[in-house]
């Protein structure tokens, strides 16, 4: 009788475990949702927020608005972390919770550039800005409330469950992206089509709140409170202590700083590579990472479970060297999947169509034409390419005339599908080696009473910063490249860089690389004591 209570007793906390790991990872992968079609969806926000005329520009400076709400997440971190730690973490991340579904709702209803011009874009950096605060107090107490919960042994298994949740919410964004497309014409989704998943975020945040109102507080937490040992200070002991300062450098700069750009490389690089750099059919490499992402997500609670048995170092740091010595040759591998001379053309189904009319502005025909140049190619492998440059010939000329627009896609067959399929799958597995366990990781490198504020800072600096601004860094490192080479040509020289779409890579390969030597050599990593 007694062994039949203790087991019904073990089923009821595993079964009461998972529900709060439920209701913690159901939370923050609608954050990560609210925060990633933002990313997603740059290249038709790059036409709706800001001016017109020069695309390259509209969509650096829409990254940079995206990266803006990574930048600002350290601040969410410190202020978040600080009410994590004074006044508990489940009331914490439940204010993260509205203040990013409310953000997210009012970007699906900002007007475009068009109607109300410059204060769009103003409008659209406040919001992400707010976005990344709430972003920077959830992901912290998400982790510390599993990480408190969970048995030691077990506790890289669990916590990678919260990992997950980034994940997750980058692939139902990108499910409710395709859904929304498929649901209506091209031409609905670029027109408005675009703000419906910004729109039903606000759904989904409701649905998780009313989930986490039901939630405890951590029961390391509330027994720290309940003795009297929380921090009155959490800022001061976390950053003005030397001894605790240490480690928090040693987080940032020996683990998250290289698990960052990994991670962004691996899951928005990748996808702004394959859509700016390769011109892939936004649906098509949506799809493409939505498969990659499906096979990889399984294998953060695989390297979750497996820092448990064999330490959380060694897997990071191994996923950081394999991503710094193969970047380069799988993003060759999938340019040249691509790539039209290794193609043979099909020269008979080659268009060529040309229109003009006059520009329309406000609803207002003005004296400046519009020349749209459309080529439409196909090759034998089932490959197709089309080209539309716009431009613009003013009624009175003017020396600085603007440039063609000119837009790119391609749609690829079934075979480099799966070939692209696989070489993003491949550094989705680098992705779960260096994020799985790094929750854990982080929560047994600081006390309870510090625990939020402390971990908070160096996770969404290494990810929000680091991480964060790979996107921009590496696109604008190609666009140099490619317009030194562009420069040299004119000039009747040699062109400097062999493959300047390679470019952007430098930044992900020497921050990890510098991650790896700080790692290696000062982290001791073998510290499974959350307690203390």
């Amino acid at each position: 009788m007694s062994e039949t209570a203790s087991a019904a007793e073990k089923g009821q906390k595993k079964q009461s475990l998972a529900a709060i790991i439920g209701a913690s990872s159901v939370g923050t992968m609608i954050e990560w949702y609210d925060f990633y079609i933002f990313g997603s969806l740059a290249t038709i926000i790059a036409t709706k927020f800001f001016p017109d005329g020069n695309p390259t520009a509209a969509f650096l400076s829409t990254l940079a608005t995206f990266a803006a709400g990574f930048v600002v997440r350290p601040f969410g971190a410190i202020f978040f972390g600080r009410l994590g730690d004074l006044i508990g973490r489940k009331y914490t991340f439940m204010v993260t919770l509205l203040l990013m579904g409310g953000a997210t709702f009012m970007i699906g209803l900002i007007p475009s550039y068009e109607t109300i011009g410059f204060l769009a874009p103003t409008l659209v950096l406040l919001l992400r800005l707010l976005q990344g605060l709430a972003l920077g107090g959830e992901y912290g107490g998400a982790a510390t409330y599993v990480a408190e919960h969970s048995p030691a042994d077990k506790r890289g298994f669990w916590t990678s469950w919260i990992q997950i949740t980034a994940t997750a919410g980058l692939f139902v964004s990108l499910i409710v992206i395709q859904v929304t497309q498929n649901s209506m014409s091209k031409e609905a989704f670029a027109d408005w089509g675009w703000r419906v998943p910004f729109l039903v975020s606000i759904l989904m945040v409701y649905v998780s709140v009313l989930i986490r109102k039901n939630m405890h507080e951590s029961p390391l937490f509330a027994k720290a409170k309940a003795e009297g040992k929380t921090s009155t200070n959490p800022l001061k002991e976390s950053f003005g202590n030397r001894y605790n300062f240490k480690f928090v450098l040693l987080a940032l700069l020996g683990a998250t700083m290289g698990q960052g750009v990994v991670w962004y490389t691996g899951q928005f690089y990748a996808l702004s590579f394959l859509q700016k750099v390769m011109a892939i059919d936004l649906q098509q490499s949506n799809e493409l990472m939505t498969y990659a992402l499906v096979l990889g997500t399984p294998f953060f609670v695989f390297f979750g479970w497996l820092s448990d048995k064999i330490g959380r170092k060694g897997i990071m740091l191994a996923g950081m060297l394999i991503a710094i010595l193969s970047y380069r040759t799988i993003y060759e591998k999938m340019y040249q999947t691509t790539n039209f001379k290794n193609k043979t053309e099909i020269t008979d189904k080659t268009s060529i169509e040309v229109s003009r009319k006059l520009e329309v502005k406000d609803g207002v025909a003005t004296k400046d034409s519009l020349i749209t140049t459309t080529t439409k190619k196909e090759f034998t492998d089932g490959t197709k390419y089309e080209e539309k440059k716009i431009e613009k010939i003013l009624a009175v000329a003017a020396a600085d005339a603007p440039k063609p627009e000119i837009k790119k896609t391609v749609t690829i067959n079934d075979s480099d599908k799966w070939t692209l399929i696989w070489l993003v799958f491949i550094q989705v597995i680098f992705v779960t080696m260096v994020y799985g366990p790094i929750a854990a990781f982080l929560v047994e490198m600081f006390p309870t009473r510090i625990r939020y504020t402390s971990m908070s800072l160096p996770y969404h600096v290494g990810n929000g910063v680091f991480g964060g601004l790979l996107p921009t860094i590496a696109t604008a490192l190609v666009a140099s490249a490619g317009k030194a080479n562009e420069t040299a040509t004119a000039a009747g020289q040699a062109a400097p860089y062999a493959a300047p779409y390679l470019e952007g890579l430098w930044y992900p390969i020497v921050i990890a690389g510098i991650c790896f030597v700080i790692g290696l050599l000062y982290i001791n990593g073998k510290d499974r004591n959350v307690n203390d």
